[in-house]
């Protein structure tokens, strides 16, 4: 067994080590320069006057210089050119790719008081992380390939304003992650909230399942069930991640949410991290539950999607050792992403759909 391990951290190394950027060739289906990509993150450390900001327990969290790297900036450059700069690369690598046309660059609301004399407000002392509404449009603005990703937490005493100001600065969705933010969806004081998404026509992207990359979290709080209220309302609700990993009330997450795909129209389901180290196995059990590929969206929770992370090598118990080669020779993010994706068969319609729930 050991031999065998060896070998397999070999030829992991030598992949990436070794190995010229090469095209899609036979991994590319002929989707050509055409996908959104639903679910990309930025943060920010305030640099620039961007308003940003990350909680000092997460930014002595082990994970912080990890983030920094896998976004592909230092501490020194958001000094000395602003937070900003995070979406001057990430353009940048998208115009790189071959298959990735268009980004939703997510924002990210706080923790907010439900109760006492600071309802309704933000607790900075239990944000994590803050990516405002208005730094983010602001930036997206700049650049043809990124899209304005709102993020509203329901629970704002004035949420339903910042709801519609996010739609009038061109936002495409609105981005949850309850765990973190204190949102319970199946709330019904969040009725009017939900109401006026459906009337924007503002799909909710959501995270559904156990939540490890942040210091702190609630996963009870992200129960698919939980979303059958704002489904009830109308809205079109996207479950990040299919809710693979972790349970709710003894029942698996993934497994807890495949009855409410076929009862709700409204409900979609992204891809995003499904072929990260600690997810092994969902992608393929996804893609063989009868007609579930039909409620998929590519994402691709970016910038996760780094080595040791990821490897197309901790999937060749589902493609080929030949295709595991040449995935890990695409040096574009977003291209390797897609390349291993097709490699385990997803179908083109899951690369393309996004356009049509979003409005792009």
């Amino acid at each position: 067994m050991k031999k065998i391990i060896i070998i397999m951290l070999l030829i992991i190394f030598t992949s990436y080590m070794f190995t010229r950027e090469n095209d899609m060739g036979e991994l590319d289906p002929g989707l050509g320069k055409s996908i959104i990509d639903l679910h990309v993150h930025v943060a920010g450390l305030g640099y620039g006057d961007s308003g940003s900001f990350v909680s000092e327990q997460m930014r002595n969290n082990p994970r912080f210089p990890i983030y920094l790297w896998s976004m592909d900036v230092s501490e020194d450059e958001l000094v000395e050119q602003g937070d900003q700069i995070l979406f001057a690369k990430l353009s940048a690598k998208i115009a790189d790719s071959k298959t990735v046309k268009k980004a939703v660059v997510l924002a990210m609301d706080g923790y907010i008081d439900l109760e006492g004399a600071t309802k309704g407000l933000l607790n900075k002392s239990k944000t994590q992380i803050y990516v405002p509404n208005d730094y983010v449009a602001k930036e997206v603005a700049k650049y043809d390939n990124l899209l304005f990703g709102a993020s509203i937490n329901p629970n704002r005493s004035d949420a339903l304003e910042r709801l519609q100001q996010a739609k009038d600065n061109g936002a495409v969705l609105v981005k949850w992650i309850p765990s973190i933010m204190n949102i319970n969806p199946a709330n019904p004081k969040l009725i009017p909230f939900y109401q006026l998404m459906n009337k924007l026509n503002m799909p909710l992207l959501t995270h559904t399942g156990m939540e490890k990359s942040f210091a702190d979290a609630r996963d009870g709080l992200a129960d698919p069930k939980r979303l059958k209220l704002p489904l009830e309302q109308g809205v079109t609700v996207i479950a990040a991640h299919i809710a693979t990993t972790g349970e709710s009330e003894g029942e698996d997450n993934f497994q807890r949410i495949l009855p409410m795909l076929r009862k709700y129209s409204g409900l979609y389901v992204d891809i995003s991290s499904l072929t990260q180290l600690n997810k092994l196995n969902y992608l393929a059990s996804a893609l063989q539950e009868e007609g579930l590929s039909q409620k998929m969206l590519y994402g691709t929770d970016w910038p996760l999607q780094f080595f040791p992370l990821i490897s197309p090598w901790y999937h060749i118990n589902h493609i080929s050792i030949k295709d595991a080669f040449r995935v890990g020779g695409i040096k574009n993010q977003w291209d390797r992403d897609v390349a291993l994706k097709v490699a385990f068969s997803v179908p083109n319609a899951v690369f393309l759909r996004t356009g049509k729930i979003i409005g792009e």
